[in-house]
């Protein structure tokens, strides 16, 4: 069939095609219009389609993106990335992330608590939360899988420590120390803690800059306290005296706790780590032979226990409770109070720390029968 001929053919195809649509009450016209629609949706449909599938990101890619955005600024963003590596994105880091349910949170939190981490557990639900409402802020998901994971429910509930160092535990603290082989930077920091109820991690990043030796005073700057508010603590006799004893070795000019290449300050853990590194009851279980030399009749003890002790013994001594909030550099929770009753109390400060001090001293450096115990306050 010449080219002709089949054009002809088509042409007769196309009008019968035609006549049969306006026999049937279809307009031609129109036809050809919806036809050319429908092929530009389908166009449309499969360019979305396409598009969507190449927005789907893994958590891994989820987790790289949150990181460099909210954890940019944030101290333990180190810490975050090991955690996440160990026990999160082993086991959900290559699913897409509008892939993941509350199962897949679940079975993680699970896997910790059957390890006896809870607070591992409680604290890396916090940050996968955390991630997953980034990742709906930044329009990756609709609706977070970890929104109806109770933190409490999932990870049981957290334990209030209250212990403290007993006045008897003290004196023996005393007489353990020197032969429990730790660092002397750690033994200094010890009283250090117990006489000033500070946070041990805001004492290994103190630098000599924020030490002033003749006004007897230590500064802990803002950017290392807790709540951001910078404080300062009066040093008693005993405490001024372990920051002497602390300075009179020290081999970096800038912290009071240098790491080992004195290039930052030491792990904040490291103190607690070395405590509790000398109270293992079972003498089988760490090579070193000073496991036990911390070991205290009341049980174990952290050196934010220390913090608890000192305010303790300031309110078995009379003094008043909001002095020791503001030696302890809380945060007021009445909001009343807070908005309206800025009193520094400096020199009520002061004496409290001035007490402590003077109570400490004795319980460490007098014979033991020359001193009368308090009792605990209720």
């Amino acid at each position: 069939m010449t080219l002709k001929a089949q054009g002809l053919k088509e042409a007769r195809t196309e009008r019968d095609t035609y006549k049969e649509m306006v026999k049937n009450g279809i307009d031609p016209n129109l036809e050809r219009t919806l036809q050319e629609e429908r092929k530009k949706q389908q166009q449309r449909d499969e360019l979305e389609a396409i598009t969507k599938l190449q927005a789907r990101i893994t958590v891994r890619d989820l987790f790289v993106s949150w990181c460099e955005t909210d954890l940019i600024t944030r101290k333990d963003k180190a810490e975050v990335i090991r955690m996440f590596e160990k026990d999160v994105l082993p086991d959900i880091g290559g699913l897409f992330v509008k892939d993941v349910r509350k199962g897949h949170i679940a079975q993680i939190i699970a896997k910790l608590k059957k390890r006896e981490v809870i607070f591992l557990a409680r604290n890396l639900l916090k940050l996968i939360r955390q991630m997953f409402r980034f990742a709906v802020t930044s329009d990756f998901i609709e609706f977070d899988p970890t929104a109806s994971l109770g933190i409490t429910k999932t990870t049981t509930k957290p334990t209030e420590r209250d212990r403290t160092l007993s006045e008897l535990e003290i004196r023996a603290l005393a007489r353990q120390l020197p032969d429990a082989n730790l660092l002397k930077s750690t033994e200094c920091a010890i009283w250090i803690a117990l006489s000033t109820a500070c946070r041990i991690g805001e004492l290994s990043k103190a630098k000599f800059s924020d030490l002033d030796i003749e006004n007897r005073c230590w500064q802990i700057p803002k950017e290392n306290s807790k709540n951001k508010k910078a404080h300062k603590i009066y040093l008693s006799d005993f405490a001024l005296e372990q920051f002497k004893i602390l300075t009179s070795f020290a081999t970096n000019d800038v912290w009071l706790f240098p790491n080992r290449d004195g290039s930052s300050h030491v792990c904040e853990k490291s103190i607690t780590k070395q405590v509790g590194g000398r109270q293992t009851e079972n003498i089988l279980s760490n090579r070193s032979k000073d496991n036990q030399a911390l070991i205290l009749t009341g049980g174990k003890w952290t050196p934010h226990d220390l913090r608890r002790s000192g305010a303790t013994i300031m309110g078995d001594l009379g003094i008043n409770s909001d002095v020791i909030d503001k030696c302890l550099n809380h945060t007021e929770e009445n909001k009343m109070k807070r908005t309206y009753q800025h009193q520094k109390l400096e020199d009520q400060k002061a004496h409290a720390w001035q007490v402590l001090g003077d109570r400490l001293n004795l319980l460490v450096n007098m014979d033991a029968s020359n001193v009368v115990l308090l009792h605990k306050s209720n």
